[in-house]
């Protein structure tokens, strides 16, 4: 009928034929003679429909009845339409069918399967069937369960079910001894009344996180072998009652539990597998697992176990253990020795420490071995040079010292990253001929690359970035032609970059450097070395694979021209060059996702074709003018917008709005003049508002109601013209700013959703400007200085617990400093100088334990300086310009009631009625003045006598004080 088409080269297909030839010939022959009935005709004529179509893997017969009662088409290249009219579904006596492994995509389950009443085993697993499943199978209580009422393994993997409701699989006939149902999309809660099937043998359920199941606590499936559970929950916690299950052998949970491993387990004497990974399990290994002596792999990955390894683990005989993940920690214990059939062991990301035992090198079986990302120190040991079998090799992410040493056998992988390891690169890696992946980056490494590394032709992976290597980077590495990551970053390289391709046109020969052989790079990374760029003639090569290229600090002057041929080009980093000109226009065609340029002598106007498809452009610390291009439509994917430090003028545009993955927006220090972009609010995702240091004027406040700027975590407006109070409705929806911090794990940095690229940011911090090349997913500030915002500060302030800095210098702010802000707990450093606020220092402030800098200076504040915790650390600068302050460190000491005993203000106004004193003399006497101006000195002013002399100027002082606050714009 022609509806299959067998997907196959010429030569298979023969293959397939030939095959179906014989199996049919045979078939057909068989029952021709047979003794009892010749073979269903229509049956016959069915199967020969399939002969030109496809192949069939093998075909049973039953002798007695001669019917074809077993089809196995799993396998097979099978493509096309399967049509509901099939001449298959005229094997009406079919009890096994398997379809699986084929491709349907273009067609649906047909509903027809279930006219096979007597079937017992249904595979369609990974059958590529689109569309949803039918009634038929779907809704089992109507059909499948009256008409499938023998079936007995059922086998559904990779089959869409998200419209099944998982209720009906308890309709299958208790005569089921296999289901399988992973990689469908199951949702809901499945019925643990499966488990009490009285012949299921074999349960494999994959929810992929949509699914749920309790385990029963008692009336398991008595013949339950193999358990493989992979939902999102399994109950609260793992049943002891699992302990019943005499006859498992295989035991895999992926779920959500409570609690730690049960010691039932340990009475499942047939078990060969037991597998409890990302399941949350805490505690101990417990030590009834001793008693297990048929295991022979345990996996017990991704979850909270703690404590050592128990010494039984020694005494099994497995040949597979995997404990990653965990808390497990004390060092790795010496029973270990004894697994002398183990090929698999990992105990990654645990908190082993102590130095690697030297008996790991007598377990000659080993093919991998992971301790990646522990405290193991010292060397390591000589010893895993007799590890002959060994594939993968993982040290990573430790506190390993010294040479690498000399690695024989089958390695594939070598990682050594991110430890303290020295010397040179040795020789004896010239032995590793199967080497895919070298990862020697973040050591102490030193000397040249050898050029024996070119030799190791079948390195995929290569690197050896933040190093102390030095010297050119040799030519031998032209032979690395599977090469697809190289990456010698952060090194002291020196020369030329082999990016080169010279046309000699006398002889029309082309030369070209090393980098035009690898055809198949996708990732060069040479950042931060010491390297320059040959590139006076347009390149004649391309680079057809390569996706990311980072040349940022390399010393070079212009653009990288061989990559107008490379189109599948993502990632373009050029950062911290000399490059100067424009922006070529070559680079409108390519889908950059990421784009670099930060920190060169670039200049013009910024394109206006640039790629819809960026998500990070940093052209911050170049020379760029103009406006910034008005191209951000519907559905803009930037997520970081960085035009820092240029010659940017005109408006902000309002099309950003439409960049609503936008984390980063970063304008500082250029010429823009705008009022305060309130539309900005509605962006969900922006963490990052820099406008620093333009002309942006005008008020601060939001226009809607509601959340706005939820998840900002860094604002600064400083150096501008913004006047009116701080903006209260912004400031209580400042929810990150308010969340408490919680240090209790590794650092972690803003970065691209899919961790490709880091934000860095250039921020005013403790009254020096810096340039963070990575930003802290903790770091959180408000800069508002600088500017003419006026008011009091407002008490919702004290609510950003987690603020790391404020700076509220040089405004117009009046009144006392709120005691609010004696909650900013974590506050490192505190500006509020220049500014008009009276009153005195509140003693919340003493419980900022993590402040290194405070500045009140110029201020009207009064009254006594408290003491304890940091301010007994800072000096008179934090407090000059405050003439009413009294106490340490200043010199003037306070009283009784922290009032000044005497002042500079003081002094000042007694120099002067002294002085008036004298010259009143002059009328009346000038012994009469001087005395009298004495005793003003000694004693203080007469009240009645000042009054006659100073009340006019006091009045008049007072009068000028508060007009000279209604003055916008006064610092």
């Amino acid at each position: 009928m022609g509806f299959f088409t067998v997907l196959s080269t010429p030569l298979c297909l023969l293959f397939f034929f030939l095959c179906l030839k014989t199996t049919f010939s045979s078939f057909l022959h068989a029952s021709s003679f047979s003794t009892t009935q010749l073979c269903s005709h229509q049956e016959a004529l069915a199967l020969l429909q399939f002969k030109t179509s496809f192949s069939i893997n093998s075909i049973a017969s039953d002798p007695e009845i001669c019917h074809v009662i077993a089809l196995d088409l799993s396998c097979s290249l099978l493509s096309g339409i399967f049509p509901s009219n099939s001449t298959l579904f005229f094997l009406k006596n079919l009890q096994s069918l398997n379809l699986a492994l084929n491709d349907f995509r273009l067609s649906k389950i047909p509903p027809e399967i279930s006219q096979f009443t007597r079937l017992k085993h249904l595979d369609i697993s990974s059958s590529w069937f689109s569309g949803q499943v039918p009634a038929e199978i779907a809704h089992l209580p109507k059909n499948l369960v009256h008409n499938l009422s023998e079936v007995r393994e059922l086998v559904l993997n990779g089959v869409n079910m998200t419209s099944v409701n998982p209720l009906s699989f308890m309709n299958l006939s208790s005569s089921l001894t296999t289901l399988r149902l992973s990689k469908n999309e199951l949702r809901g809660n499945f019925p643990n009344t499966i488990f009490h099937f009285p012949n299921l043998k074999r349960f494999i359920l994959g929810g992929e996180g949509n699914l749920a199941i309790d385990l029963p606590s008692s009336n398991w499936s008595s013949p339950l072998q193999h358990l493989d559970l992979d939902v999102m929950y399994c109950g609260r916690r793992l049943q002891e009652s699992i302990g019943d299950l005499k006859s498992l052998q295989f035991l895999g949970l992926k779920c959500n539990f409570e609690g730690s491993i049960p010691a039932s387990i340990g009475s499942l004497s047939q078990l060969t597998y037991l597998g409890l990974y990302s399941s949350n399990l805490s505690g101990q290994i417990p030590s009834s697992l001793a008693n297990l002596t048929q295991l022979r792999s345990l996996v017990l990955s991704n979850n909270q176990l703690s404590g050592p390894i128990p010494p039984f683990i020694g005494n099994s005989q497995l040949t597979y253990l995997s404990l990653p993940s965990n808390n497990l920690g004390e060092q790795i214990p010496s029973s270990l020795a004894n697994l002398t059939q183990l090929i698999f062991l990992n105990l990654a990301e645990n908190q082993f420490s102590g130095s690697i035992p030297a008996f790991i090198g007598s377990l000659s079986q080993l093919t991998s071995l992971d301790l990646f990302s522990n405290n193991l120190s010292g060397q390591i040991p000589s010893s895993l040079a007799n590890l002959t079998q060994l594939d993968l090799l993982d040290l990573s992410i430790n506190q390993l010292s010294g040479p690498i040493p000399a690695f024989m056998g089958n390695l594939s992988k070598l990682i050594l990253f991110s430890n303290n390891l020295s010397g040179q690169i040795p020789s004896s890696l010239a032995n590793l001929t199967q080497l895919c992946v070298l990862h020697l980056s973040n050591n102490q490494i030193s000397g040249p690359i050898p050029a024996f590394i070119g030799n190791l032709s079948q390195l995929t992976y290569l690197s050896l970035s933040s190093n102390n290597l030095s010297g050119q980077i040799p030519s031998s590495l032209a032979n690395l032609t599977q090469l697809g990551l190289f990456d010698l970053s952060h090194n002291q390289f020196s020369g030329p970059i082999p990016f080169h391709a010279t046309n000699h046109l006398s002889d029309l020969v082309v030369v070209s450097d090393m980098f035009s052989r690898l055809q198949n790079l996708k990732t060069i990374i040479l950042s931060y070395n010491n390297l320059s760029l040959r590139n006076n003639v347009d390149a004649d090569f391309t680079l057809p694979e390569l996706t990311y290229l980072d040349l940022s600090s390399c010393s070079l002057s212009e653009f990288p021209n061989f990559l107008r041929h490379s189109n599948g080009l993502r990632s373009l980093l050029l950062s911290k060059n000399s490059i100067n000109g424009n922006i070529p226009e070559w680079i409108c065609e390519k889908d950059l996702m990421i784009f670099d340029l930060s920190h060169n002598n670039l200049s013009g106007k910024i394109p206006n074709c640039l790629p819809k498809s960026l998500s990070v452009l940093n052209l911050q610390g170049n020379n760029f003018d103009g406006n910034i291009p008005f191209g951000f439509s519907e559905g803009c994917g930037l997520q970081n917008l960085n035009l820092h430090g240029n010659q940017m003028d005109g408006l902000l545009p309002r099309s950003l709005v439409n960049c609503s993955m936008l984390e980063v927006l970063d304008v500082g220090n250029n010429n823009i003049s705008d009022t305060f972009p309130h539309w900005l609010e509605s962006l969900p995702e922006l963490q990052v508002l820099v406008l620093r240091s333009n002309k942006f004027h005008g008020f601060v406040h939001s226009t809607k109601e509601g959340p706005s700027f939820p998840k900002l975590r860094v604002l600064d407006l400083s150096s501008n013209c913004f006047v009116g109070a701080l903006p209260v409705h912004y400031i209580e929806n400042f929810n990150v700013m308010m969340e408490p911090h919680i240090d209790d794990g590794p650092p972690e940095y803003m970065t691209m959703r899919n961790g490709s690229y880091q934000y860095s940011l250039v921020v005013i911090m403790k009254g020096f400007e810096y340039e963070l090349q990575r930003i802290l997913t903790i770091f959180t500030s408000i800069d508002l200085s600088n500017n003419k915002f006026g008011g009091e500060i407002p008490d919702v302030i004290g609510k950003l617990s987690s603020l790391k800095g404020l700076n509220l210098s040089h405004n117009n702010f009046i009144g006392p400093i709120s005691p609010s802000l004696g909650n900013l707990t974590n506050l490192e450093w505190l500006d509020l100088s220049s500014n008009e606020l009276v009153g005195e220092i509140p003693n919340e402030l003493v419980s900022l334990t993590q402040l290194s800098v405070l500045n009140f200076s110029n201020n009207h504040l009064v009254g006594r300086i408290p003491q304890g915790n940091q301010f007994n650390t800072f000096g008179n600068d934090s407090y000059e310009g405050n003439l009413g302050l009294c106490g340490i460190p200043l010199s003037k000491s306070c009283d009784g009631n922290g009032t000044q005993l005497s002042s500079f203000q003081e002094k000042d106004e007694l120099w002067r009625f002294g002085w008036k004193a004298v010259v009143l003399g002059y009328g009346c006497g000038v012994v009469f003045g001087l005395l009298m101006g004495y005793h003003v000195f000694r004693t203080g002013k007469p009240k009645w006598f000042v009054s006659l002399f100073d009340g006019r100027t006091s009045q008049s002082g007072r009068r000028m004080r508060k007009a000279r606050r209604l003055v916008p714009g006064r610092s």
